[in-house]
């Protein structure tokens, strides 16, 4: 199918839930943590996968704010694994020439990973490739949540009329402002759910749910998705 993208509809922003990396691990017989390890590179292979089918924006759910109720080993994995990928995305991002966001709240991560996002985000910010987008510390109440808060406050001071809140203007104060929603949401691992993610973004998203565990996802997987997707007409609520 890779040849036939120009006859394809490909979505212009692709967000996926990265399901199943500790079962991926645990069929294998291997600990949990070496799924997650797995699976950051996939979301590695993914993201140039992605951008040479056409796919502008990529946003993936690497760690919600649930994730904190995890055993305390599997957090402290994660938050290494975190470490790491954002010291190394700086030269690979550079090098692809993407541009990284992360969205969530931020402000609960420890020091030294709020420094090295903002670090990654101002060194790719005029990055012109695939715009990749990481979801950590995300939940989707609590992005809507702060986002009223915000708008809220404005009233309150006097700066933002109450006649003046509108759909647009939400949007604005999403962490995922600027962005287009998401055309197709993928989640893996034959979940069905939606988890908190993107509430407000994905109101006319198409779904795809995928079986396989996400480090096992790959270009064919993905091929299958958009062949999916294809198959939908999308109507945004008209006839």
């Amino acid at each position: 199918m890779a040849d036939s993208n120009n006859e394809m509809k490909i979505p212009r922003h692709l967000a996926v839930i990265l399901d199943g990396n500790g079962r991926w691990a645990k069929a294998k017989g291997l600990p949990r943590n070496m799924g997650h390890v797995e699976g950051a590179k996939t979301v590695e292979k993914m993201c140039e996968i992605a951008w040479n089918k056409g796919i502008e924006y990529f946003t993936v759910y690497a760690f919600s704010t649930e994730n904190w109720s995890r055993p305390k080993e599997e957090v402290s994995l994660l938050m290494k694994l975190l470490r790491d990928y954002m010291v190394n995305c700086v030269k690979r991002s550079m090098k692809n020439n993407m541009k990284v966001r992360v969205i969530g709240d931020k402000s609960k991560l420890d020091e030294d990973i709020q420094a090295s996002i903002a670090n990654l985000e101002e060194k790719t910010k005029d990055n012109t490739g695939l715009k990749f987008t990481i979801a950590i510390n995300y939940g989707s109440r609590d992005e809507i949540r702060r986002a009223v808060k915000s708008i809220a406050e404005d009233v309150k001071n006097g700066t933002v009329d109450p006649d003046d809140v509108n759909e647009e203007l939400i949007s604005s104060r999403l962490d995922t402002a600027g962005y287009p929603d998401p055309d197709l949401l993928v989640r893996t691992s034959g979940e069905q759910r939606i988890s908190n993610y993107l509430l407000w973004q994905i109101a006319y998203s198409e779904f795809y749910f995928a079986e396989c565990n996400w480090p096992d996802f790959n270009e064919d997987e993905l091929d299958k998705a958009i062949l999916e997707y294809n198959k939908r007409e999308r109507r945004f609520g008209k006839v």
